[in-house]
């Protein structure tokens, strides 16, 4: 995960090492119609979708007569489309049929089923609707519940809009509309150039690669805007930790508190958690390292209360 703040606390910090927070894509061959009913990659497909906490659609949104469509033409709306029928009749003919054996005990009066009754019948009746069960709302119990159904159409959906390299800053009428669609579906979208990207990606010259950008009116890569647009999408969030071996960073998601940040370290950070040491972001690099913000009282000693923020330099004291 490209994150400038972290290349500078590192030279604050005289770090012998950069250590960036991952996030893993997996791409996952085109879905085709009647992939439900196995055509093309089918459930081996499906299974790949169902490892992921987000699904990131990427849509053809430029016309280029040298590369085909499997459709025959360009329809972004409609390529959404195709992936989120399928979606919903997988989780539908699954979801049938595991509601018959949890219909049966729950009218047997076992507490359990009931609970999850209580969740399966509205999402059966929106996907019957052809709406996805991302859609239902449900008390925070409930929701926890229900994603324990692991349902495709329950993942928050990101569109990237592969555009042409004219319209990788302002994308086009097609990717406006994916946009349009978006918005009203509350998923995120995010408009890119793979073809921009690929020359990119050959300049090593971070120089050459910033001018080229800005020659396209861009000032950081699709990738870039891609990952930001996840962390967003899934509520996640990076702090980081600096030092002389090392300046690294972290995700976590938002609203975690202190200790579930150090568990994501450590889990014996978490057990023993007892503060954290912190600086935000803006203190750490305006007054110069952590020598500097702790001299000037910018280091805070957070509790298990805190709430993490965004860019949050931190050392954790703990004691096992």
């Amino acid at each position: 995960v490209p994150d400038e703040r972290l290349d500078r606390i590192a030279g604050l910090a005289k770090s012998a090492q950069i250590v960036p927070a991952q996030i893993e894509f997996v791409d996952i061959a085109g879905l085709v119609r009647g992939a439900s009913k196995g055509e093309g990659l089918g459930n081996k497909f499906l299974s790949h979708i169902r490892e992921v906490d987000a699904i990131a659609q990427v849509l053809r949104c430029f016309e280029d007569e040298n590369v085909t469509h499997v459709e025959g033409s360009i329809d972004p709306l409609r390529d959404a489309e195709t992936i989120a029928v399928e979606l919903m009749l997988v989780d539908l003919e699954s979801l049938e049929r595991r509601a018959d054996g949890i219909s049966k005990k729950a009218k047997s009066g076992e507490a359990e089923a009931k609970a999850d009754m209580k969740v399966i019948e509205p999402i059966l009746a929106a996907l019957r609707e052809g709406k996805p069960a991302r859609n239902v709302q449900f008390s925070p119990e409930d929701a926890k519940r229900a994603k324990m159904l692991q349902l495709l159409t329950s993942k928050p959906v990101l569109y990237i809009c592969n555009v042409e390299e004219e319209s990788a800053a302002t994308g086009n009428s097609q990717s406006a509309r994916v946009a349009e669609l978006a918005k009203k579906e509350g998923a995120a979208c995010v408009v890119i150039s793979a073809k921009v990207e690929s020359e990119v990606a050959q300049l090593e010259d971070p120089n050459e690669r910033q001018e080229f950008l800005e020659a396209l009116g861009l000032k950081e890569t699709g990738l870039s805007r891609v990952i930001k647009a996840t962390y967003d999408l899934l509520g996640l969030i990076t702090f980081l930790t600096a030092g002389p071996k090392e300046s690294r960073a972290w995700t976590v998601r938002r609203g975690a508190k202190g200790p579930e940040a150090a568990g994501t370290i450590h889990t014996d950070f978490e057990r023993g958690f007892i503060c954290a040491e912190t600086i935000a972001y803006d203190d750490y690099v305006g007054l110069g390292g952590e020598l500097a913000a702790r001299n000037a009282g910018k280091m805070r000693q957070e509790g298990r209360d805190y709430t993490v923020k965004d860019g949050d330099v931190m050392l954790f004291r703990f004691n096992v």
